[in-house]
């Protein structure tokens, strides 16, 4: 049980508990510790602030069911490694304790970039202790090796514990406890070995959250139960607590927007007497996003309205503009497809000039057909699902003036899809790619900008006050 025996939450929101939950792989159980600890912690009185370092939708999903609070993304490749602690400090503001789910292992992250994106990077620029989840499942003294090999790798990264998981049994744990008392990094915590709890997988990772609501609050419920029997809450919380402060500032959208495009930020809106409304697609079908671009949006002058696409058959009242993000449409297809009201009235607002930005899921939607049902049809395309995956990060440059960018507009995103489009690409290519391969990409023609890459707007506020600009025009 842990207690906080009037704990002063930090002043300013410079002086924040964190910690950071990092692995030596993918598949150690990251994710199971993080959000088990984000509820645990929750359920203690805490206020915690979620994290994930990386482009990962999924997992903060289940951040948020733990904390309620939006989990956050830190991704030093998207955003740029000067905006990682900004970000940190305006998503903790506030909070008692922050926590920070890595990605992969420890020291990996972009390819042929060295430590860049990686967990060990963040925990860097955050100055946080790093906890390190083992799975622990087939070896014994041979822990403490692996615990030596990470604690020494980078003398500037703090690895400051050490949470076992997949614990086999009592005496199991014995030998794992034993094998690093010399090491020391001290053991906070070992799980025994248990099925998976309530988290299905699929192509692209985790359930989200939005498709299984209940059944993941059940999932959560038991990940803290678990956390609380087998970690060392009390620990955990003050090493979390002895970081040290950190300078700021804080990420403010408002402050971004000035600084960036002063003559766009916020004027727009303002001269034409109105807020734009903006429908931001939501619900089972459309659950990637990030937190900063409502309030990018928002910001800029514009109303934000949210709408589900598998159950709304009209838009927003006074729609004038539409961002569709990320998602599972070609598990939700038929259903997408059967609701051609909502369809009708998208194309409509495309022909009637009104702005649309989608990425991904958002481009599949607008394609004619996905899987041969029939979609939008704002772009002449048709989208499948295929068996090969397309991942990874890239380097991008706008190739003409659009709805969200000027010509020579370069953004950083990331690509993460199963599917492909039938033709490849529109007159109007929506991005030029120049890394790691040069290719064309997406579609924009005047008044849309649809495109298979994720990008965060947090790294080019630009984009969401050119968007907001045309809406209200």
């Amino acid at each position: 049980m842990v207690t906080v025996p009037g704990a002063p939450r930090p002043a300013s929101g410079h002086r924040i508990p964190r910690l950071v939950i990092a692995a030596p792989s993918s598949g150690s159980g990251k994710t199971t510790v993080s959000t088990g600890l984000m509820a645990a912690f929750t359920e203690a009185g805490l206020a915690v602030s979620p994290h994930k370092v990386g482009p990962d939708y999924i997992d903060p999903g289940y951040h948020a069911l733990a904390t309620g609070r939006p989990g956050r993304n830190l991704d030093a490749y998207l955003c740029g490694p000067e905006r990682i602690e900004p970000l940190f400090l305006h998503g903790a503001r506030g909070c008692d304790l922050a926590l920070v789910e890595g990605v992969m292992g420890l020291f990996d992250g972009a390819s042929n970039q060295g430590e860049l994106a990686s967990t060990a990077q963040v925990a860097k620029l955050l100055r946080a202790p790093v906890v390190l989840v083992v799975d622990a499942s087939s070896q014994s003294r041979s822990v403490a090796a692996l615990v030596h090999g990470f604690a020494s790798w980078d003398p500037e990264v703090w690895l400051a514990g050490v949470i076992l998981n997949k614990v086999g049994s009592e005496r199991h744990e014995e030998l794992l406890r034993e094998a690093l008392e010399g090491s020391g990094v001290p053991v906070l915590g070992a799980l025994r070995r248990t099925a998976s709890v309530g988290t299905p997988s699929r192509h692209l990772g985790l359930v989200p959250v939005a498709e299984r609501r209940t059944e993941a609050v059940d999932a959560v419920a038991e990940l803290a139960a678990r956390v609380r029997a087998g970690c060392d809450l009390e620990g955990l919380l003050a090493l979390a607590r002895s970081a040290p402060p950190l300078t700021g500032p804080a990420w403010d959208p408002v402050a971004e927007l000035a600084d960036t495009v002063p003559e766009l930020a916020g004027t727009v809106p303002a001269s034409a007497g109105r807020r734009p409304v903006l429908a931001v697609a939501g619900g089972a079908a459309f659950t990637f996003g990030y937190a900063e671009h409502t309030e990018l949006l928002t910001a800029a002058g514009a109303e934000v309205v949210g709408f589900d696409p598998l159950r709304d058959e009209r838009l927003p009242e006074g729609t004038g503009g539409l961002v569709i993000g990320g998602g599972f449409p070609e598990v939700y297809a038929a259903e997408l497809s059967a609701n051609e009201p909502l369809r009708a009235a998208v194309a409509d607002l495309a022909a009637a000039g009104g702005p649309i930005t989608a990425e991904c899921a958002g481009l599949l939607y607008l394609a004619r057909s996905l899987d041969g049902k029939p979609m939008c049809g704002v772009l002449p395309a048709a989208a499948r699902m295929t068996e090969r995956l397309t991942l990874g990060y890239r380097e991008a440059v706008a190739l003409h003036d659009n709805v969200l960018a000027t010509a020579g507009t370069r953004v950083r995103g990331h690509e993460f899809h199963r599917t492909v489009l039938e033709p490849g690409a529109g007159t109007e290519p929506a991005w030029g790619l120049v890394h790691p391969a040069r290719r064309v990409e997406g579609f924009a023609p005047d008044p849309v900008h649809a495109s298979y890459l994720h990008v965060h707007w947090a790294a080019a506020p630009q984009v969401a006050a050119r968007f907001v600009g045309r809406c209200a025009g």
